[in-house]
């Protein structure tokens, strides 16, 4: 089966937590109405669905190759790079003084979600870029800025982030790659990095890379990291290229999947040292560089959306193609039956689909926060949606993520051992979703920073407006009585109030037992975003009439799926000391 972009449900999405339907009256979105966003939409659509999806496949079978130094991708990616950019959604969400389309977060969104469903290896090459646009953007010069934005935005030029080195990973503070002043305003980058998404590649005239590295006098730890520009092609006055850099790719990683997106490891300075330029101030590097990482988590979660959506649809097909035992809806029939009209593959199949659905609510829902934070005239909510993108980030990077691996994995299972075997194509969605839970800030990392820093915001201000917002969606449920959404409004209003014990539990406890959060940090996001997820769906469901399918997806969430959330919260309250409980390891021993 081919993929199809969800054009549906994404609209719904958008309309239920994205704010679609209140383009025209806002004041963030001048001169864009809902039906130019859906036009985007549907042609990034057509766009994945013609171009990229064929590619997924071969570029898994056929991986990027190495040789002389050299990265070839695999046949055909080059051709669909050039179609992607010729089409200008390389320039969707940038700045239109660089050349860009300026389209906000609620359109970025929902496409990178296509581009990832359709192929996630080509879709982490945009996503980067994107990513290290906001950078330079962030903190870069004018003269940086000038030089290096319009050629990255027209997707001649790409870019990459270069943090991870094989000693210093989710912890920079050991990083040892280092820069030499030159007097002249540029610096001679010399140090190796490791798992550098497409660090080296054919499709654009240049590479342009973020690098972090340390200057001789650099305070230890992560406040003496310093963030630099090193382009792969050396830039010269006038724009056009010049000679090649001291920077080269030593070698590709073998993975268990993205296998068409070249993963490096790249060395800087062999020669002498590669030419760099800062970007910001010296030794504040970290910050800016979060600029371009906090920007790729809601990409990342839009990724976990995209896989989940795409292992989902196989699954839907295969189901309603494969024939296997008899079904209790067979009618009298004594042949076998399509695995569809089985009940437990029915419930595989609503899990897939309303895991799915909850994750793109919360990524499009985070989409929306951002872009008020950014384009509201008002300072007040530019603060509060600031809090509230804040807070929701951590839940679309780990929650979707995760989503995609559970997805995935149902995917396999509801093909049986055909799912097993490559030929049927299930296995490749699985592969690939591994990565996300891990890159840009692993998901525990995630929670981490969840229960750490954004509980907090405004002294627990933002949190609990949040939980009064999924009140007030429990309160219409249970004013409506609406026999077809059987017991959502029970289970959500239970699911609410264990969230609520939890975080009154997280709030008493981070000021003197900060390691019992920690310990508690991963179920603490997971009943989070449960409780998100299920409120969106509902508030979605309400809308529509008792025959919708969007009716059927929130009432199996929260009828089978919400359950969690009580044992959620007890784990959060008391299961830290029995993690806690051998702090040297014996048990390992």
């Amino acid at each position: 089966m081919t993929y199809q972009a969800p054009i549906d449900d994404i609209v719904f999405a958008l309309e239920t937590v994205g704010g679609l339907n209140d383009l025209a009256s806002s004041n963030c979105y001048p001169g864009l109405d809902s039906e130019t966003v859906i036009a985007v939409i549907q042609e990034a659509g057509n766009f994945g669905a013609e171009v990229l999806a064929p590619l997924n496949a071969l570029g898994d079978r056929v991986g990027s190759k190495l040789l002389d130094g050299k990265v070839t991708t695999p046949p055909g990616f080059k051709e669909a790079y050039r179609a992607f950019v010729d089409g200008g959604w390389s320039m969707l969400p940038c700045a239109e003084a660089y050349g860009g389309q300026n389209l906000p977060e609620i359109v970025a969104t929902p496409v990178g979600e296509i581009w990832n469903a359709a192929n996630v290896s080509f879709g982490l090459c945009p996503l980067l870029t994107q990513g290290a646009i906001h950078a330079i953007e962030a903190g870069g010069s004018d003269a940086l800025k000038a030089k290096y934005l319009p050629k990255m935005v027209a997707g001649q030029w790409t870019g990459t982030m270069n943090l991870t080195e094989p000693h210093a990973g989710s912890d920079l503070g050991p990083l040892s790659t280092r820069a030499e002043r030159m007097g002249d305003g540029t610096y001679r980058i010399t140090g190796t990095k490791i798992f550098i998404t497409w660090g080296e590649h054919e499709m654009a005239e240049n590479i342009i890379h973020l690098v972090l590295a340390r200057l001789p006098d650099a305070p230890a730890g992560t406040r003496g990291i310093s963030l630099f520009l090193v382009p792969k092609f050396l830039v010269n006055e006038d724009g056009t290229l010049g000679a090649r850099n001291d920077v080269i790719c030593a070698g590709i990683e073998h993975k268990l999947g993205i296998m068409a997106s070249p993963t490096c490891v790249m060395k800087f300075g062999e020669k002498g040292g590669a030419v760099g330029y800062l970007v910001g101030e010296e030794n504040r590097g970290l910050a800016t560089m979060f600029v371009m990482m906090n920007a790729a988590r809601l990409g990342v979660g839009a990724q976990g959306v995209g896989v989940a959506e795409r292992a989902t649809q196989k699954a839907v097909a295969y189901a309603k193609e494969r024939h296997q035992g008899k079904s209790f809806t067979a009618n009298g029939d004594i042949g076998m039956r399509p695995i569809i009209e089985h009940a437990d593959v029915r419930r595989m199949l609503l899990t897939m689909k309303s895991l799915t659905h909850a994750a793109r609510m919360i990524c499009y829902a985070t989409a929306k926060e951002l872009d008020i934070s950014y384009r509201a005239e008002d300072a007040s909510a530019q603060s509060i949606a600031r809090n509230r993108a804040a807070l929701l980030t951590p839940l679309a990077k780990a929650f979707a993520t995760d989503v995609a691996n559970e997805v995935a994995s149902l995917g396999v299972q509801v093909h049986g051992g055909m799912g097993f075997v490559e030929e049927a194509g299930a296995a490749q969605f699985l592969r690939d979703a591994r990565i996300l839970p891990i890159y840009e800030g692993t998901n525990g990392i995630q929670a981490i920073d969840l229960v750490t820093r954004k509980l907090t915001l405004e002294g627990g201000a933002a949190v609990t407006s949040f939980l009064g917002e999924l009140g007030s969606i429990v309160n219409v449920l249970r004013a409506a009585k609406r026999s077809e959404f059987g017991h959502m409004a029970e289970r959500l209003s239970d699911a609410l109030n264990a969230l609520q014990s939890a975080t009154l539990w997280m709030a008493q406890s981070l000021p003197g037992h900060q390691e019992k959060a920690l310990a508690s940090a991963t179920p603490y996001l997971r009943l989070m975003s449960l409780v998100a997820g299920g409120a969106y769906l509902a508030k979605g469901a309400f809308s529509k009439d008792a025959a919708s399918p969007h009716v059927a997806i929130a009432r199996f969430f929260a009828e089978n799926l919400l359950t969690e959330c009580g044992g959620l919260a007890d784990t959060i309250q008391f299961g830290p000391d029995s993690v806690l409980v051998d702090p040297h390891g014996a048990v390992f021993a």
